[in-house]
C-alpha cells in the first residue's frame, strides 16, 4: 500500500503526469519516498520501554524544564529542524533520563512520516561488523549509504565501546557523511566533552557540534535505580 503523497501532488506512486508531454515526471515527494525505503533495513522502532515517553508524564516531567523546554520546541518544529539537518544530543550521569529524551524526537520524527534509524553505539558496531561476514546480507558501503541517507540518526551511548582505530574510522565515517550531507542525528553519551574527544576524536566531535550543536547536560541521581527501590 502506497503512503499518501507528503505535497498533495502525486497519487503516492511518487510520479506526477505532466499534461504538456504525458510523461510521467518524479514528484517532489519522490525523494522522501526513497529515503524511506532505504531505511526500511535498518532499526526505526522506538523500544518497547520508550513507546509511552510523553513530555507530561514521569521521568520527563522532572527533569531540569529548561532542557525540556529546549527539546519540546525541537520536536515542534521536527520537519524544519530536520530539513535544515540541525540534531540534539544529550550528555551525563547514568539514568538521567537522556534515551528517554532522545526517544521523544526520534517518536515525533516517525509521527512526522520522516525516515529514522535507531542504534546504540555497540550495536550500530556489531551492524557494520556483519557487514564484512561472507554471505552478509548487504555490503559496507551500502549500510553506511543508507545510515547517511536517513532523515534522522539516532545513537545512543556514543563513546561506550572500546575505543580502537577501527571504531573511530567507523563512526568518523558515519558523523562525517551526515555532516557534510546537512542531515540531523540526536545523539546521548555519559561522556563529558573532554573525555569524549579522548574516546572519539577531535574530527568527529567537531562534526557533532556542527551537527547537534552544544550538548545538553543531564546530571542527578540514576532514576532506574528508583524504579527498581520502588
Amino acid at each position: 500500500m502506497t503512503s499518501p503523497c507528503s505535497v498533495g501532488a502525486c497519487d503516492g506512486s511518487g510520479f506526477v503526469i505532466d499534461e504538456a508531454t504525458k510523461a510521467a515526471v518524479p514528484c517532489e515527494c519522490r525523494p522522501a519516498r526513497i529515503n524511506r525505503a532505504r531505511a526500511r533495513t535498518l532499526s526505526a522502532v522506538i523500544p518497547k520501554r520508550f513507546r509511552g515517553v510523553s513530555f507530561d508524564r514521569a521521568p520527563v516531567v522532572d527533569m531540569d524544564p529548561e532542557i525540556v523546554r529546549v527539546v519540546r520546541r525541537y520536536v515542534e518544529a521536527t520537519d524544519g529542524n530536520l530539513d535544515a539537518g540541525r540534531g540534539l544530543w544529550f550528555t551525563g550521569d547514568v539514568g538521567t533520563g537522556k534515551t528517554t529524551l532522545a526517544m521523544l524526537v526520534s517518536r515525533a520524527a516517525l509521527d512526522a512520516g520522516r525516515s529514522v534509524a535507531i542504534y546504540s553505539l555497540p550495536r550500530l558496531l556489531a551492524e557494520i561488523r556483519k557487514t564484512f561476514d561472507e554471505g552478509a546480507e548487504r555490503s559496507h558501503v551500502e549500510l553506511l549509504e543508507r545510515l547517511a541517507a536517513v532523515d534522522l540518526l539516532h545513537v545512543d551511548d556514543v563513546g561506550a565501546e572500546r575505543t580502537s582505530d577501527w571504531v573511530l574510522e567507523q563512526l568518523y565515517s558515519i558523523v562525517n557523511a551526515r555532516y557534510e550531507d546537512e542531515r540531523a542525528m540526536v545523539i546521548t553519551t555519559n561522556l563529558d566533552h573532554a573525555e569524549l574527544r579522548e574516546q572519539i576524536g577531535e574530527r568527529t566531535v567537531s562534526r557533532l557540534i556542527e551537527i547537534c550543536g552544544d550538548p545538553l547536560p543531564l546530571y542527578g541521581h540514576d532514576r532506574r535505580m528508583d524504579l527498581r527501590a520502588s
